[in-house]
């Protein structure tokens, strides 16, 4: 019998069901409790329960699977740490560091007296950076909004424009150029409230005298933007994509002095681009200035000259060179009509461009350097010139002149009815007697002329049918017929009278204005062919480069025979056809030229010319495009132009 603490009996139950146990003390109380030992002996049966419900391959298979993550993962961060983790830390490194250019000066263009021609003047643009464009929609579109109305462009050619830029590219894209004061000043205002806007400070070439004188422009040339075609070539030279290049005339024939080298800047930027910091740069290295041959004055006379004539006659197009033939040096050069190189440097619009390249009359065209036409009696010079040096004939040599010269059916005629009478070379220059040169040039009865290969060997010699070098680009080479191409091309053989017209500068020679001059230069200074060129000199601050003077050829023609020519040319002013340019100031020697070269239009009009006579210092030709005779239009443009020259040398 068990006893309480009152010594009162009491006895221990069992419930099996609940696995539970009381104690009845006998004083009315029960106390409850469970048989522990009974629980955990449960409870480990059903732990091996569960273990049985995991085999040992499964908890393999998932270690497996663990440790391959694992093994997957680390070689990942490995691989991205050991081959791409400068990559990384480059594009890191770019939203916060960035490399920027500085844009180098261009260098300045000065005539020969030092007159400043081209400069550069500050430039505002509203621009964009993609990188620091937000990614959202809506904030995108507020952007653009402002950007539309501050550029006065459609929402959606500005989205466009956007769009053609990767996001993630650093270069500014130009939203709207030659901003005015105002709209800088509006622009950089609202850089700080839209990120990716940015105010770009450039600057533009000005050109100062082509508005008063457009036929510089000829010369000058202008810039513009790169070429998409040419984008790469000019990256690859260290340009930026949004450099200015030349694109025509010295601008792009000098780009390379002209351009200098861009620097690099790096800076720290925040979040919406803005430099807070400049941790290094590297300075630009400015562009090399250029010195022109260029007489500014000269230039005007020689433009306002040129269309006064052209006006009178009613007539559109004409060239004018005037070049030092002691040095190839040109002092003016004139292509009209002109246009102003301004229109292009800021950035023409459709209309202006349209209006330029739909014009019949070809403004952009330089008919001085790349224009071609046939030569007229002005080739008479240089086929004198090579009958004497194969001593064909002497100055005394003389043919009978009687209206032309007649082979079987062919007639082959003078520009005088009835003839010149008996006419040696003098005359025969200073009067433009054809029936001479037919006959010097190709022979006649008993007499052997020159032939085809004589004439076109003493031409080249004199820089025909090539480049001479000139520094602007498009430099044409003009063109001289022989036998062989005419077979070749026109399928056709050489007839007797092929070569009576090449002796005349007829037929199909053709020349530019610049060669004439050139070979014009030959016989002004004794027997020199001189590079013709536009600068005179290369300089920056530490240095400065005089371009000295380039024989392209000498010696093929005798002083003598150079004298008896030039004795012509002096009596064609004294009594000839360049009778206009008698009682100049200076003495002056000269020869006409009437190039036919359509039956239903005008021939050209040319004059060649030089100055003083005894001691030449200057060369003028003149070209008018059906212009007619050339001692009725060409003459009086050279007659104003040497009468100034005379008076201001």
């Amino acid at each position: 019998m068990l006893k309480n603490a009152n010594n009162n009996p009491f006895s221990l139950t069992a419930k099996s069901d609940t696995d539970n146990y009381y104690i009845n003390r006998g004083d009315g109380d029960i106390d409850w409790f469970k048989d522990v030992n009974k629980t955990n002996r449960n409870n480990q049966k059903g732990h091996q329960f569960l273990q049985s419900s995991l085999s040992k391959d499964k908890i393999w298979l998932w270690l497996a699977l663990l440790i391959i993550g694992l093994v997957i993962l680390l070689g990942r961060v490995f691989y991205l740490q050991l081959f791409e983790g400068e990559n990384f830390r480059a594009v890191a490194e770019g939203n916060r560091v960035r490399i920027r250019d500085v844009k180098s000066t261009r260098g300045i263009i000065y005539d020969r007296d030092q007159n400043i021609l081209v400069k550069n003047i500050p430039n505002f643009s509203l621009a964009v950076v993609p990188v620091d464009l937000p990614r959202d929609e809506e904030k995108i579109n507020e952007i653009i909004s402002h950007l539309a109305a501050v550029a006065q462009k459609p929402e959606e050619e500005i989205r466009q424009v956007i769009k053609q830029q990767p996001f993630y590219s650093y270069q500014p894209i130009i939203i709207k150029q030659n901003l005015n004061f105002e709209q800088a000043a509006l622009t950089k205002i609202e850089s700080y409230n839209y990120p990716g806007v940015i105010l770009k400070i450039n600057s533009t070439r000005q050109y100062i005298n082509t508005p008063e004188i457009p036929s510089l422009s000829h010369i000058l040339g202008y810039s513009g933007k790169i070429n998409p075609d040419d984008l790469e070539r000019y990256l690859d030279l260290g340009y930026s994509i949004d450099d200015y290049v030349g694109k025509i005339g010295l601008e792009l024939n000098y780009e390379e002095i002209l351009k200098g080298k861009n620097g690099k800047e790096y800076v720290e930027v925040n979040a919406f681009g803005e430099t807070k910091n400049i941790l290094d740069h590297q300075l630009p290295q400015p562009g090399k200035n250029l010195v022109l041959t260029i007489d500014s004055e000269l230039q005007k006379i020689a433009e306002q000259s040129l269309k006064n004539i052209l006006s009178s006659y009613g007539k559109k197009k004409g060239s004018v060179i005037i070049l030092d033939p002691n040095s190839g040096e040109i002092l003016a050069l004139v292509t009209w009509p002109a246009f102003d190189s301004n229109l292009f440097a800021t950035g023409i619009s459709f209309e202006d461009f349209s209006d330029l390249i739909n014009n019949l009359d070809q403004p952009l065209f330089n008919r001085s350097i790349s224009g071609e036409y046939p030569s007229g009696s002005t080739f008479k010079l240089i086929v004198a010139s090579a009958a004497l040096q194969e001593d064909l004939i002497t100055p005394n040599t003389s043919f009978h002149s009687v209206g032309g010269i007649g082979i079987k059916s062919w007639f082959f005629p003078d520009w005088k009815a009835g003839g010149h009478g008996w006419t040696n070379v003098i005359k025969a220059i200073s009067e433009s007697v054809n029936t001479f040169f037919y006959i010097i040039g190709g022979g006649h009865n008993d007499f052997d002329g020159l032939g085809v290969k004589k004439i076109k060997k003493y031409a080249e010699m004199f820089g025909l049918n090539k480049q001479l070098g000139i520094d602007l680009p498009n430099e044409a080479t003009g063109f001289l017929p022989d036998i062989e191409w005419k077979q070749r091309v026109k399928q056709e053989q050489w007839y007797i009278g092929d070569t009576y017209h090449l002796a005349i500068g007829q037929g199909d020679i053709l020349v530019t204005p610049l060669q004439v001059a050139a070979w014009t230069s030959v016989f002004a200074n004794g027997g020199k062919l001189y590079q013709p060129h536009l600068v005179k000199e290369i300089n920056d601050v530490d240095s400065s480069v005089i371009i000295q003077p380039k024989i392209l050829n000498q010696g093929f023609i005798d002083p003598t025979n150079i004298s008896i020519v030039n004795r012509g040319l002096r009596q064609a002013v004294l009594t000839g056809s360049a009778k206009g340019l008698y009682g100049l100031p200076v003495a002056v020697a000269a020869k006409t030229g009437t190039a036919q070269w359509s039956s239903k239009n005008y021939p050209h009009s040319w004059l060649t010319a030089f100055a003083p006579y005894k001691k030449p210092e200057i060369v003028v030709t003149v070209l008018i495009e059906e212009g007619g005779e050339g001692s009725s239009t060409s003459v009086p443009v050279a007659r104003q132009i040497l009468e100034w020259w005379a008076i201001n040398r």
